[in-house]
């Protein structure tokens, strides 16, 4: 795994010598996430002086999102630390003590996270009664050793069977099934229940994997994804104040908020400065930096060395001579053919299109009075009639049968009276799509019907995410859809121009973010690994075109 820190020691300055213009090269990173913020803070302490950040939205932090709602620290986004050893966003907040006060609860060893391992999940039906424990667990044993299954493919190079249609849901359908039905000591009724608790944990799989169905997941690819051993924690403060580390040493004046690019002009050519140029006279405004930046640019690059123009879309124009793109899957895939000029390579574009990206929301529900049992964890919705489905598709109006369960806040001393509720796929970008009264009073006559309870009242306060509609994020985060492999992330991550295949100045457009991590995407710690790995790609060079200059014999007349 990639070191949390990169040595500087070998020079003083890893770039003075190494560059013939003897100018710091100019870094325009895009986006103010995990990615950007650690390529940003290692390229910051290895001399790169010349950085700017630039951040659509308001606000750092991209997929992370902490919320303060009375007492209680609520995660729009990012919510677990998913694994200890080797891990850097562990070791960043264990060294900082964001983990001083995680309850044991809140250090979950179990593969579905929940908020707290304390008390037991209530398995509830859509004809309101609750599934008894014992048979919870016989059928969750039969899934997990199912779940196992699917590993195996591309653990042990297994050849997937034309039956699954490569895909994680199909097989684990098609398996568990087989198995239910297969089993002589079940009556017909608890079969049944069986098969429709078989579809909610492909619910739960779903929004887990922000996948709008596990049918889309790739079956020989999904045990590439790897786990880091150790638990999932919680960050009591808010995942938050991981990013203010990350983001504490970097200069204000390096950081620009509400700043969305419009598009990255690179292997800047003669024929794009003279059109610019003949027009640049008409166009005035504001410089974010006097020397560097303006509405349009004046200089030719050729002569100031910059191959780049990144285009904002409040009309500057900024040179650069590398630019990390930590853009989201979704944004690529909506935007990548106007936001890059020219054109990314078709590889490229392939892997962006194959790759795939839903969203999982959650809706936090607050209540003045808890009316679950003290015992409980989590409330899970079975909907019996869902048994023998192939494949689950609602109407726009029943958007709400994709919500999987209402996970129980714990400890009630830090968040009160609290649940949050997961949906994913296109019926969370209806949920959206409602307002607030809306989804409380549907939330509530779910909870009604599934508890059998018909005094549950309405929670006083309703807080929910919206990725997928978010124009700066487009979803949750990324996965390998039926069709592509690890190879597309590495593609993903692949910088422009490519090597050999070109005289222009090298790495000038460098990809970072989760989706990028062939290993760990979909994950936080994914995330900032690859922010590190872009940067340490420039810091590498750097140094050995310094090494070069240092080594070069004398000329000798």
């Amino acid at each position: 795994m990639q070191s949390c820190e990169i040595s500087s020691d070998s020079t003083d300055d890893p770039l003075s010598s190494g560059l013939r213009t003897h100018r710091q090269p100019r870094i325009v990173v895009i986006g103010a996430g995990l990615a950007g913020l650690a390529a940003t803070k290692i390229l910051l302490k290895n001399g790169f002086t010349d950085v700017t950040v630039l951040e659509a939205s308001d606000h750092i932090g991209g997929r992370v999102q902490s919320v303060q709602l009375g007492k209680a620290t609520l995660e729009l986004g990012a919510t677990w630390i998913h694994g200890a050893n080797g891990n850097p966003v562990y070791h960043l907040a264990e060294d900082n003590g964001l983990l001083e006060h995680t309850t044991d609860g809140e250090r979950s060893e179990g593969r579905i996270s929940l908020y707290t391992k304390n008390g037991v999940a209530h398995y509830q039906t859509n004809a309101g009664r609750r599934i008894p424990k014992d048979l919870v667990e016989e059928f969750s044993d039969l899934y997990n050793e199912v779940y196992e299954l699917t590993q195996e493919f591309f653990q042990n190079g297994k050849p997937v069977c034309a039956e699954s249609q490569n895909s994680v849901g199909v097989f684990t359908r098609d398996v568990v099934r087989k198995k239910i039905m297969l089993d002589p000591d079940d009556p017909e009724c608890t079969k049944k229940l069986k098969l429709s608790m078989l579809q909610q944990y492909l619910k739960v799989e779903s929004c887990e994997s922000s996948s709008p169905s596990m049918d889309e997941v790739s079956l020989s690819e999904f045990g590439e994804w790897t786990e880091i051993p150790g638990a999932h924690y919680v960050i009591p403060e808010g995942f938050m104040k991981v990013v203010e580390l990350l983001a504490q040493d970097i200069p204000s004046r390096t950081l620009s908020l509400s700043k969305p690019v419009r598009c990255i002009h690179w292997n800047y050519s003669a024929k794009h400065q003279q059109a610019i140029a003949q027009s640049s006279h008409t166009h005035q405004g504001n410089n974010h930096n006097e020397y560097y930046h303006g509405c349009q640019p004046r200089e030719d690059p050729l002569i100031f060395g910059h191959p780049i123009y990144v285009e904002c879309q409040d009309e500057e124009w900024i040179p650069a001579d590398h630019v990390i793109v930590t853009s989201s899957l979704g944004v690529l895939k909506q935007n990548h053919e106007a936001m890059f000029s020219p054109s990314l390579p078709e590889e490229k574009v392939l892997a962006i299109e194959k790759l795939g990206i839903s969203t999982t929301d959650k809706i936090f529900l607050e209540y003045e009075e808890p009316f679950w049992s003290p015992e409980c964890n989590s409330i899970q919705f079975v909907w019996e009639d869902e048994a023998l489905l192939e494949q689950l598709v609602y109407p726009e109006e029943l958007w709400y049968k994709k919500i999987c369960s209402f996970d129980v806040l714990y400890p009630p001393e830090r968040y009160g009276y609290m649940l949050s509720g997961w949906i994913c796929g296109q019926e969370a970008l209806q949920m959206e799509r409602c307002d607030d009264e809306t989804v409380a009073e549907t939330c509530t006559e779910l909870l009604r019907r599934f508890t059998g309870n018909p005094n549950i009242p309405k929670p006083w306060r309703v807080l929910r995410s919206s990725w997928g509609s978010n124009p700066f994020i487009r979803g949750s985060y990324s996965f390998t859809r039926v069709g592509s492999s690890g190879e597309d992330c590495e593609r993903l991550a692949m910088p422009l121009p490519y090597a050999n295949s070109t005289k222009a100045p090298p790495l000038q457009v460098l990809f970072a973010g989760e989706a990028t991590h062939r290993k760990y995407y979909s994950t936080t710690h994914g995330a900032l690994l690859s922010g590190q790995r872009e940067a340490t790609r420039l810091i590498e060079m750097y140094q050995e075109l310094h090494r070069a200059e240092t080594t070069k014999p004398n000329n000798v007349n």
